[in-house]
């Protein structure tokens, strides 16, 4: 007998955004991991705290906490899309009945990002439907990266690092090309 998973209204988590930042990635919605343990990219198999640990050159073990500071001091910002929904399980073709998260309003607050990297399709998706004017203006660009979720498996691990490197690496302050 197959088991029926009930949609549950999920909500992201704050923006971790400092005056240091010159990029912002934006999810989509924390998954059920993430939402357990109160962490962005939280599931063991997501490689966005690899990726950006090789990038920015910490060790992605680190405590939480510690990557976050890590990230935002390295110039990389986090926030999701989607403020709140309802979603089975964690991928995000199910979510529904979204709310967005203020994102224009975060970006006239932080005015050093200029550059918006959407982490996956979903993301993207989101953005555009909710912030179109976003989209018309010169800055910040928007960037739609691939996912970095263990669901998105098309690309490799390297081919994922690649592009966040080239996309990501340049944009920040005090980091060699």
């Amino acid at each position: 007998m197959e088991e029926i998973q009930q949609s549950v209204e999920k909500r992201s988590f704050p923006p971790s955004v400092t005056p240091e930042c010159s990029v912002l990635v934006l999810g989509s919605l924390p998954g059920d991991e993430s939402l357990r343990q109160v962490q962005y990219y939280a599931h063991p198999r997501n490689a966005f705290w690899k990726i950006m640990g090789e990038l920015l050159e910490f060790d992605f073990s680190l405590p939480y906490e510690e990557r976050l500071r890590l990230l935002n001091r390295g110039g990389v910002g986090l926030w999701d899309v989607v403020a709140s929904g309802l979603r089975p399980g964690s991928l995000d073709q199910h979510i529904t009945r979204e709310r967005p998260n203020d994102i224009a309003a975060l970006l006239e607050r932080f005015p050093g990002i200029i550059t918006v990297c959407c982490n996956g399709t979903a993301s993207y998706k989101y953005l555009k439907r909710y912030f179109p004017e976003l989209f018309l203006r010169e800055f910040p660009s928007i960037i739609q990266m691939p996912s970095t979720s263990p669901a998105a498996a098309r690309l490799s691990y390297d081919q994922k690092l690649r592009v966040y490197g080239e996309v990501i690496l340049p944009l920040l302050k005090g980091v060699a090309e």
